[in-house]
C-alpha cells in the first residue's frame, strides 16, 4: 500500500509551507516515526516523520519549493 505525505497545517492562519530540507532520498528505506523532511512555515520549522516503515517512493517537491497545506510531498511504499 502507498501512503501519501503532505504538508500539515501547523496552525490558525498558516496557509503553505517551504521544503527546507530533505532527510531522505528516494529509494531510501525509512522505519515508522523516523525524520523524513523539515517544512519551514511562517512561525516555525516543522520535522515531518515517517508514518509508516517502508521505502520512500516518491518525492513530490524538492528542497525550497512551497506548497499550500495538505499539498502531498512525497509517497511511501508500505514494507
Amino acid at each position: 500500500m502507498t501512503i501519501k505525505v503532505i504538508i500539515p497545517k501547523a496552525g490558525m492562519g498558516t496557509t503553505e509551507g517551504t521544503i527546507a530540507e530533505w532527510h531522505k532520498k528516494e529509494g531510501d528505506p525509512v522505519e515508522k516515526g523516523e525524520l523524513l523532511v523539515e517544512i519551514e512555515t511562517a512561525k516555525a520549522v516543522q520535522e515531518i516523520e515517517s508514518p509508516i516503515s517502508g521505502v520512500l517512493k516518491k518525492i513530490l517537491m524538492e528542497e525550497g519549493e512551497t506548497g499550500d497545506i495538505y499539498t502531498e510531498i512525497a509517497e511511501i511504499e508500505e514494507a
